[in-house]
């Protein structure tokens, strides 16, 4: 193959925008807490009392965990995936038997039909015996062929498809590309219809399960053409198709038994049956199935940190510095306390918005997506946080400490492992404006004509009289709210008072609101460029909901009888702890460097600090930055290996 780079499609930003604004979810026809947070309303009874499932899924979750667990501490070996870096046939073959491939799939087509709730409480488990088996659990039924089926197949799709999905057959999904990641704008592989079909080419990059599939959820760009509206348009492909190669296996720091490589695909005939929904649906179908698929992230990271806290206990207990327990130091407990609190805080929000999936009477797209972004930080701080406690053993791998005659615990591969889930199903810097988005979408709704340039005036002056009429029925309500009274939540003082969290967190989503307003009427159009800013307006929503899932929570266990009093405790430390780092953010969203930040960067980019780098060596190999991704027939042997064969 050519050495060279290939030419890329030139798109512009507005371009770029109209692309993702046309796959966005238009219409909010149920009610949302986070987006009325965001509002500056505080709805607890949106939350409160905390759904609950019924009985009967309860009774059939608990006794799949119950097998699901026993087969986790029987048959898979966390030690040999990663030194072995692949996980072994047996597991997955057992994993099918257990019906795990199909946990959320209707019964009638040969799954389980769990929850949401069970299927992420069932991620956990998974994920803590094998981050790596999480990952293809999650993969093949969050985001791969099983969920845009269920919410967009037709049926004679679900009845070819999801029994395979179910018990046999492991799905992916297939969206990004060499020069293609969160701007599916100038995605480059087409599909071009040709009679009953559609002719794949193209490349595809980072297809977790990708090298083992068996289906394939593709993106494709549908070129218009008479008859055919054309767009980008999901299809489920057969893995083993003519003309489909897998080129690579890539090797990553952490999760290194993930099946995840480089797809090529030349003259790949997929029949015109195998197209999920209309032409040009492709990112919609893709944005819907995250809304409740991207809970599977956060449901490995609240699973991580219960690891944390057990190991965290045990050995802060075991290791004695200068005549006491090092957990009884205080700069060593203050990071115990970190990791149960906000352990418990993960929980709440991933059963919550579990729940509420489940019940299907609130939108969601906002709660997953602060799930997400919020479990993968956290998860991160207090895996880091983790290994510091450990020393020199939490550097140290498993199997070295093994070696010497030590327990092996393996603290620094969980910080590897999760690292990439702040990157994983849109990476941090993503989901702040993917939330900023949905947040601000009243605003824009009322008064987006005011900024758009593309907007005649008399547009504009109707927006104004639109926009006029709303704020002024809106902003005075951002003055005043129930945290302003003492006996506010009072259903929340049990020993421990948790109320005044609550009011705090109506005080200030009524002031996070007055500060996006502040904003859109300071910097109007140019705000969509004020990332830093947005950043920290979706950081403090993502605060201000955990602290009330972790109230809610903590309500729900004691009218349980079950743990309430530790649970108060714990809510209490989370949210005290939550409050310092909003004030924080609030502080910052005035007093930051940005505008010294984009200077420096221009600097950087011009070439105005490369006497900055003198002084190294660059141990980085050669080649171009992004492969060569021309369409064409591979010239590499195909490296899929489906398990089992």
């Amino acid at each position: 193959m050519s050495a060279t780079t290939t030419p890329r499609t030139t798109v512009t930003e507005r371009e770029a925008r109209q692309v993702a604004e046309a796959a966005r979810e238009q219409d909010w026809r149920k009610p949302s807490f986070a987006k009325e947070l965001f509002l500056g309303r505080f709805r607890l009874d949106l939350i409160h009392p905390h759904p609950l499932p019924d009985a009967e899924s309860v009774r059939r979750g608990e006794e799949f965990l119950s097998r699901l667990r026993a087969f986790c501490e029987s048959t898979i070996d966390s030690a040999r995936i990663e030194r072995e870096a692949r996980i072994p046939d047996e597991v997955v073959a057992g994993l099918k038997e257990l019906g795990a491939l199909g946990m959320k799939i209707d019964p009638k087509y040969g799954g389980l039909g769990l929850t949401q709730l069970y299927y992420n409480k069932a991620l956990a488990l998974v994920g803590s015996a094998s981050p790596a088996v999480g990952a293809l659990l999650s993969a093949h039924q969050s985001i791969g062929v099983p969920q845009p089926l269920k919410m967009f197949g037709t049926q004679e799709q679900k009845d070819a498809f999801l029994p395979r999905c179910a018990r046999t057959d492991i799905s992916a999904f297939l969206l990004t590309e060499p020069d293609v990641g969160s701007d599916p704008a100038r995605l480059a592989t087409t599909a071009v219809p040709d009679g009953d079909d559609y002719v794949l080419d193209g490349v595809k990059l980072w297809t977790t399960n990708g090298v083992v599939a068996d289906l394939l959820v593709v993106m494709a760009r549908v070129p218009a053409s008479e008859g055919h509206k054309g767009g980008i348009t999901a299809f489920v492909v057969e893995a083993g198709s003519e003309g489909i190669t897998v080129e690579h296996r890539n090797a990553f720091m952490g999760l290194r038994g993930i099946e995840n490589g480089v797809t090529r695909f030349h003259q790949v005939r997929v029949p015109a049956a195998n197209r999920i929904g209309p032409e040009g649906a492709g990112l919609k179908i893709a944005l819907t199935t995250l809304n409740t698929g991207r809970l599977s992230l956060p449901a490995m990271c609240a699973g991580a940190g219960k690891w944390c806290l057990k190991i965290a206990r045990e050995w802060a207990a075991e290791r004695e510095q200068w005549g006491k327990p090092v957990a009884l130091h205080e700069a060593v407990g203050s990071k115990i306390s970190f990791i149960a609190a906000t352990t418990f805080a993960l929980e709440a929000v991933l059963d919550l918005s579990s729940q509420m999936a489940d019940e299907d009477r609130n939108d969601i797209r906002i709660e997953a997506a602060l799930a997400k972004l919020y479990g993968s930080e956290m998860a991160w701080l207090m895996a880091d946080e983790l290994v510091q406690i450990r020393g020199g053993r939490g550097y140290e791998t498993a199997e070295s400490l093994g070696a010497r005659g030590e327990r092996s615990v393996p603290a620094e591969q969980i910080l590897r492992d999760l690292r990439i889930n702040r990157i994983f199903e849109g990476s941090t810097e993503i989901m702040h404006l993917l939330i900023a988005r949905e947040a601000v979408d009243a605003h824009l709704s009322v008064a987006g004509d005011l900024i758009d340039p593309d907007k005649s005036l008399s547009d504009k002056a109707r927006a104004g009289a639109n926009a006029g009429v709303f704020y002024a029925k809106w902003l005075p309500k951002l003055v005043a709210g129930p945290g302003q009274l003492p006996s506010a939540y009072n259903e929340f003082k049990h020993g421990v008072d948790l109320s005044g969290h609550l009011r705090y967190v109506e005080r200030h989503a009524r002031k996070l609101a007055r500060s996006t307003f502040y904003a859109m009427s300071r910097w109007q159009g140019r705000m969509e460029t004020k990332q830093g800013f947005l950043g920290r307006i979706v950081d403090i929503g993502a605060e201000l909901f955990a602290m009330s899932a972790a109230c809610v929570r903590a309500e729900r266990l004691r009218g349980e009888g079950e743990h309430g009093r530790e649970a108060y405790q714990l809510a209490d430390a989370f949210c005290r702890q939550a409050r310092i780092r909003v004030e924080e953010l609030f502080a910052r969203l005035w007093t930051n460097t940005d505008d010294l930040d984009r200077k420096v960067v221009k600097g950087v980019l011009g070439g105005a600090y490369t006497w900055l780098e003198e002084g190294i060596v660059d141990p980085s190999g050669e080649g171009p930055w992004i492969a060569d991704a021309t369409p064409g027939p591979s010239q590499r042997e195909n490296a899929r290996h489906p398990y089992g064969a």
